[in-house]
């Protein structure tokens, strides 16, 4: 495609880090690729293993099969559960047909089931803060009986809520959401259950978090900012709000630099670059390469923490 601007035009490129992959999403990766190892082709992946094209064409062509369903899997082949988690029922359907299965969920996203079961136990009423039909929220609400859990996606549903016992109630939360929507919509439950059990540690996960925080920085002042990952990925799409709401110009969310339109850069002085929990760093590369083309690139790092998280791998696979 022919640049709208000359090429030369200086251009401040402002790169988010952290950015990219989070351990639970590397684990993941991890989980199918070493599980190709073990076994050989085909292993069966139920739901994309992580939220990112990319990230699937290249286990595809490595020889993962990606199913929807359990159903889909032959019984004699492993079938690993995505990052995302699952129901209940998912597992038990599996023992019950004698499969091999890894479970890759984010021990993050695990957390968060553990807390659902404890209260549950407790005969507390349980509020999840979510996305009604994404994967996470799905296998979460899917470890209790159905109906145990009330999904609640904004104040106006705070304010609908009506629950059996109000003194005795809990809430979690999907780990990728926005931080601020989630904490207006907690203040919201606070103030009409005041004594709402809360999480011991906040829900949503250090990587959504962090990636959030670095976009708070970079965004003022910029003209445009690109956030490289998939439509289907929640913790992208909130960083374009994050990025809109902290101050840019504008902002895009893109799977790839062949998604970038050129005239989006008219104008603009300085770029804000981030990419969410489960884009791939040579997606960066290919954005960066791709500015370095068409402008004369100035390259500033947005350091706001360091990651040194990592996930130990499910033991069959380790040794």
């Amino acid at each position: 495609m022919t640049p709208a601007q000359p090429p030369g035009r200086p251009l401040t490129l402002r790169l988010a880090a952290p950015r990219g992959f989070c351990a639970g999403v590397d684990r993941a990766i991890q989980i199918v690729e070493e599980s190709l190892a073990k076994w050989g082709a085909p292993v069966y992946v139920r739901h994309e293993i992580v939220h990112n094209r990319h990230v699937v064409e290249r286990l595809e062509a490595l020889g993962a099969v990606f199913v929807e369903e359990l159903d889909e899997c032959p019984d004699d082949r492993p079938v690993i559960f995505s990052a995302h988690g699952v129901p209940k029922s998912v597992p038990a359907e599996a023992s019950r047909r004698n499969m091999i299965y890894l479970d890759a969920t984010c021990p993050l996203v695990s957390k968060v089931h553990i807390e659902a079961e404890r209260h549950y136990q407790n005969q507390r009423e349980i509020v999840l803060i979510g996305h009604a039909g994404h994967p996470e929220v799905i296998g979460t609400m899917g470890q209790l009986p159905e109906g145990t859990v009330t999904l609640i996606e904004t104040v106006e549903d705070v304010a609908s809520y009506a629950p059996k016992n109000p003194a005795n109630l809990a809430f979690l939360t999907q780990t990728t959401l926005s931080v601020d929507d989630t904490a207006e919509i907690v203040a919201a439950l606070q103030a009409r259950f005041p004594g709402i059990s809360t999480p011991h540690k906040e829900d949503i996960c250090y990587a959504t978090t962090n990636r959030q925080e670095a976009v708070k920085v970079l965004a003022p002042g910029a003209g445009l900012v690109l956030v490289i990952g998939a439509r289907t990925s929640s913790n992208s799409v909130r960083l374009v709000e994050v990025a809109l709401r902290a101050g840019a110009a504008s902002a895009q969310l893109i799977a790839s630099a062949d998604d970038i339109d050129w005239s989006w850069f008219d104008g603009v002085s300085t770029l804000g670059l981030t990419a969410g929990a489960s884009a791939p760093e040579d997606l960066v590369q290919g954005v960066i390469d791709a500015c370095r083309a068409r402008f004369d690139v100035k390259m500033e790092t947005v350091k706001t923490a360091d990651e040194t998280v990592t996930f130990k791998l499910p033991r069959v696979l380790v040794g």
